[in-house]
């Protein structure tokens, strides 16, 4: 009787695994978190001139890079989405960058 237990105990330990690294709808995977953080960083890379200047943050989930922050023209904007999303990997880039002139 006593040796039911421990197996008992592995399964359900084994079990509880596994749906912690499903992913679901408002989770992510192991992987896809180092998907995402990899895209940030290519993003954040990207060497412009035109918006290296600017405060723009880069955020990414399930492939979309969100930029948020402030630049100085629509035309600064405009750009630092066209670069987010010519990067391999990135599935689409909500711009939510604000005009802010100095």
């Amino acid at each position: 009787m006593k040796s039911g237990i421990p197996k008992l105990t592995a399964v359900v330990a084994v079990m509880l695994a596994i749906s912690a690294c499903a992913s679901t709808r408002t989770q992510q995977s192991a992987g896809e978190v180092i998907d995402d953080a990899v895209l940030t960083s290519k993003v954040k890379l990207i060497e412009d001139p035109n918006t290296k200047a600017h405060r723009i943050n880069v955020g990414t989930q399930k492939g979309i890079v969100q930029l948020t922050g402030f630049v100085a023209s629509s035309a600064i904007r405009s750009r630092a989405g066209e670069l987010a999303l010519s990067v391999n990997g990135v599935v689409d880039v909500k711009n939510d960058l604000e005009i802010r002139q100095n």
